[in-house]
This record gives structure tokens, sequence and C-alpha cells, in this order.
């Protein structure tokens, strides 16, 4: 089992900036060559969205099109934590923010991710 633990979340102003946090515990990413990590979102009466995901071998990443540019997504190996680094931070980015890990082959979908974190409430004030 994995267990995810997310952290960062908070309240910012148009245009600022946080870093959310993704720590493991129990099996660690590494454990399955082909894990992946990802970050999804969900704002209030809205379906559960991807934002980025990294894969734990070969680093590739993704990200939804609406964040490239503003967000980045990185890992620390020897802490088996992938973070989130978020800026210029908009209204329409307000949302619970998940960290998912998994072994599916498409970064993108919710199938692929076995794990789940309980969700850290971001909020970006107008």
């Amino acid at each position: 089992q994995v267990q995810l633990v997310e952290s960062g979340g908070g309240l910012v102003h148009t245009g600022g900036s946080l870093r959310l946090s993704c720590a493991a515990s129990g099996r660690t990413f590494s454990t399955f060559s082909s894990y992946v990590t990802g970050w999804f979102r969900q704002a209030p009466g809205k379906e559960r969205e991807f934002v980025a995901a990294i894969r734990w071998t070969g680093g590739s990443i993704y990200y939804r099109d609406s964040v490239k540019g503003r967000f980045t997504i990185s890992r620390d190996n020897a802490e088996n934590t992938v973070y989130l680094q978020m800026n210029s931070l908009k209204p329409d980015d307000t949302a619970v923010y998940y960290c998912a890990a998994g072994w599916g082959t498409n970064p993108y979908s919710r199938n692929t991710y076995n794990y789940w974190g309980q969700g850290t409430q971001v909020t970006v004030s107008s």
C-alpha cells in the first residue's frame, strides 16, 4: 500500500504562488518502474480534472494546457516526495488539489491511478 499526504494549499491573491507537496509512505514511488505520480483538482460542482504528472522512471512530464508555463511538477527521489509549484495563479485555479500515484499507461486519466491523497484546498481570490 501507498499512503499519500498533500500539503501546501492555502489562500492567495491573483498572481500569487503556492507550492504543493505530496509525501508518500509505505511502498515508495520507485518500487514500480512504470510508476507515475500526478496532481488532479476538483472545483465545486465540477469533475475532477488532470493537472500535471511525472513518471518516476525517465521523468517524463505532462501538463494540462491551461497550466503550462505557470505550474511545474518535480520530484525528490530521496524524500519520496512530488511537488507542484504553482505561479501566476488565477481564480480559475481554485479547487481541491489531489495527489495520486499509479502504474497505468495514460497519465492524463484518473483510471491510471491506484492511490489518492485526501486533498488540499487552493483558493485564489480576485
